[in-house]
């Protein structure tokens, strides 16, 4: 039996070489998956897929990893991606589920999700940095994907921009925080905000950071969030003010407009090209995770 030859895709081959390579061997529709929002210690996670389509439809002019990009480059990079992807997802998990599930498990479960709603099915999946079990397509994880595919450099603008638009939101209804310029990212003064304000609803009670201003460190870190009604509901104003990025709410595309829907199942929207946005609710929790896994992750901005 012969066995097909290698096919070596060179560094310098640019953004779009592999898939362009993966093309070639039968793969017409390759996904990008990757996430905003990870080390930030307030808002949600974001994550999103994409499918570009082949030849010179596919290639967006400056589309490069999202954080390299000015704010205004990736607003019109979002927007081509948009108008021109086969298709593409977004998916928003609000930060009470990231405290509640873990990082990492809401992570995978964002990802999987957001390739899962593709309207076009994807032959071949590439994700950033790591692998996404639960598909039924071969995939690779790309170490520094979003600078290396296409595909995943557009999920890392879709995630990014549409991260970016719920801050400057939360900025509004959760003044003196500064969300519109840090993003929920730890800098010295969303710091020293924390310390003189204490935490309000977005912000991630089972990061280190957060749950000590909250003067809940002692605690494990899937009990550190306040339950609602609880005492310390105080820290998050008026209990009637509906929230932003719960359960069943979708982000729809422009900046700041949100769709509330019920509680039991997330509402999808899908765009010309084939989008859809939501929430994902219908992963069941898994076993706690171990408390290194919750630690805030300090670094530069997504």
């Amino acid at each position: 039996m012969l066995t097909p030859p290698r096919t070596v895709v060179r560094r310098d081959g640019g953004l779009y070489a592999l898939e362009r390579a993966l093309q070639r061997r039968g793969f017409r529709h390759v996904a990008g998956a990757d996430e905003a929002g990870r080390g930030a210690c307030a808002g949600p996670l974001v994550a999103a897929a994409a499918v570009l389509p082949e030849g010179r439809r596919g290639e967006i002019e400056g589309l490069a990893d999202s954080k390299l990009l000015t704010p205004a480059s990736r607003e019109r990079i979002h927007d081509e991606v948009v108008a021109r992807a086969l298709a593409y997802a977004v998916v928003v998990i609000p930060a009470d589920e990231v405290d509640a599930r873990g990082l990492h498990v809401c992570n995978l479960a964002a990802m999987r999700r957001a390739l899962a709603s593709l309207t076009t099915r994807p032959e071949y999946v590439l994700t950033d940095g790591f692998g996404v079990d639960g598909l039924d397509v071969p995939g690779l994880a790309v170490w520094k994907g979003d600078r290396v595919a296409a595909c995943v450099a557009a999920a890392s603008v879709l995630a990014k921009v549409t991260r970016d638009r719920i801050m400057v939101d939360l900025d509004e209804r959760y003044p003196g925080y500064g969300f519109a310029e840090h993003k929920g990212y730890i800098t010295p003064e969303h710091t020293a905000a924390l310390r003189e304000l204490g935490p309000c609803r977005e912000h991630r009670f089972s990061y280190v950071n957060v749950a000590t201003v909250s003067g809940r460190d002692g605690q494990p870190p899937r009990s550190r969030r306040p339950a609602a009604g609880g005492p310390e509901d105080a820290l998050f104003g008026d209990l009637g003010e509906p929230r932003f990025g719960g359960p069943g709410d979708t982000l729809l595309g422009g900046p700041g407009d949100a769709l509330l829907g019920g509680p039991d199942e997330p509402m999808e929207r899908s765009g010309a090209s084939g989008g859809t946005v939501g929430v994902a609710l219908g992963e069941q929790p898994r076993p706690p995770a171990p408390v290194g896994e919750d630690v805030v992750m300090e670094g530069g901005e997504r």
